[in-house]
């Protein structure tokens, strides 16, 4: 491979946490990861964390309930709702599950509710009920939803996303699996280059130059729907295997145009997609991008990649990078712990200089407090943890005895 592509690849792609700016899991662990393993080392209960080598004292440090402002758009607090898809819509439209799903995430007190990826393509769908935004129609319902989130205090924003060659699935309850379209899917699929994802899936169609045209022009037409609806931050989706995630990685791009080859052309398309958004989405608004930070696989997408392309984007007009990992490829050995991609949210956030939120296995308030004071991440999206309780972040407030505004209709029940 020529270019960056070898001088950014790190021997094996360890990860290497810098203390004191290791990974945590609450306040009494420090997380350290290899290739497949994690290891969790005591410390001491009464060892106040320590500062980064940036900040002098540890009180200066915001915490979870510090307001966070991107833009013109403040958060009240520090805490997300990441996008998770639902499966529930019909033809892409939203409907009354996911007013009631996110609305009740805002009434719970989170600081933005993130809509789940939206398609900006119908065949960009990862399943026949995937929520969409490439119909006029699908403005008024999302218009509603993100009307009663503001309400609530909170900010709303939407994920916008292309499947990729991951499209044409059924819905999980129903297996997962690739469906024709004889069972509700659609051919064909489209991707970087003409690889299926796993047995038994469609081999995508390689796009053209001039279909990618048409899917950078669908997330710009896509952004003016959600600035329409009363979204008030944009995420693109760029991780998890889906069409952006599979140009950016050598594993699934094989391309030998200006869309392949080198690290300048895998991530051609993204930075096509941010300035296209760009165009037409304020100034005073925030754009996020979400990323799998490495694809865990030899010879893939790693963390040093992931470094270079947020100083990238950053000039382009993006505000924060939304860290994840992984789905790019099927049995990527990840080692999935409490909090084992904070490491890569703090890596970009100080060599990238661009805002970071921390994601996945993030379950209780200490260490989701502990992850901003520590200069981990400014965000801390949670998403498993907050199907399980919606008002979590009022919970939160409680247990770090924060003061947070309750709903004055739920004051009776704040001791």
């Amino acid at each position: 491979m020529q270019g960056p592509w070898r001088s950014l690849r790190p021997s094996r792609f360890k990860i290497q946490p810098r203390r004191p700016q290791s990974a945590q899991s609450d306040p009494l662990a420090e997380i350290q990861l290899s290739d497949s393993k994690i290891y969790l080392k005591s410390r001491s209960r009464q060892r106040f964390p320590r500062p980064s080598p940036a900040l002098k004292n540890p009180i200066e440090m915001p915490n979870l309930f510090e307001p966070l402002t991107l833009r013109g758009v403040t958060l009240k607090n520090r805490i997300g709702i990441s996008p998770m898809c639902q499966y529930s819509s019909q033809d892409g439209f939203a409907n009354d599950w996911h007013l009631v799903h996110r609305g009740s995430r805002a009434v719970g007190g989170a600081g933005v509710v993130i809509a789940e990826a939206s398609a900006v393509l119908p065949e960009g769908r990862i399943t026949p009920g995937d929520l969409g935004i490439y119909n006029d129609a699908h403005i008024e319902m999302l218009s509603r939803i993100f009307r009663f989130i503001e309400q609530q205090g909170s900010v709303p924003g939407i994920q916008l996303a292309h499947a990729g060659r991951k499209s044409s699935t059924a819905e999980p309850w129903k297996g997962g699996r690739p469906i024709d379209p004889a069972h509700g899917g659609w051919t064909p699929i489209f991707a970087p280059s003409p690889l299926p994802f796993d047995s038994g899936y469609q081999t995508p169609k390689e796009l053209s130059t001039s279909e990618i045209a048409t899917i950078v022009q669908a997330f710009a037409a896509a952004s003016r729907r959600a600035l329409q609806a009363g979204a008030k931050v944009i995420e693109i989706h760029g991780a998890h295997g889906y069409l952006i995630n599979s140009f950016l990685s050598p594993l699934t791009n094989r391309r030998t145009d200006e869309y392949g080859g080198s690290f300048e052309n895998h991530t051609r398309l993204l930075k096509e997609v941010v300035t296209s958004i760009r165009r037409v989405w304020p100034e005073t608004l925030p754009l996020f991008v979400r990323l799998s930070a490495t694809d865990w696989a030899e010879g893939g997408w790693t963390i040093d990649h992931s470094i270079e392309l947020a100083r990238v984007l950053k000039p382009l007009g993006v505000d924060l990078i939304d860290c994840s990992s992984a789905g790019l490829v099927p049995g990527a050995a990840v080692p999935v712990g409490a909090g084992y991609q904070v490491p890569f949210a703090n890596r970009i956030r100080r060599e990238a200089g661009i805002p970071t939120a921390a994601v996945g296995m993030i379950t209780d308030a200490a260490q989701a407090d502990q992850i901003i004071r520590n200069g981990d991440a400014d965000l801390v999206l949670v998403a498993r943890a907050s199907l399980r309780d919606p008002y979590l972040p009022l919970h939160a407030a409680s247990a770090l005895h924060q003061d947070q505004k309750w709903p004055d209709q739920y004051l009776r029940a704040k001791s």
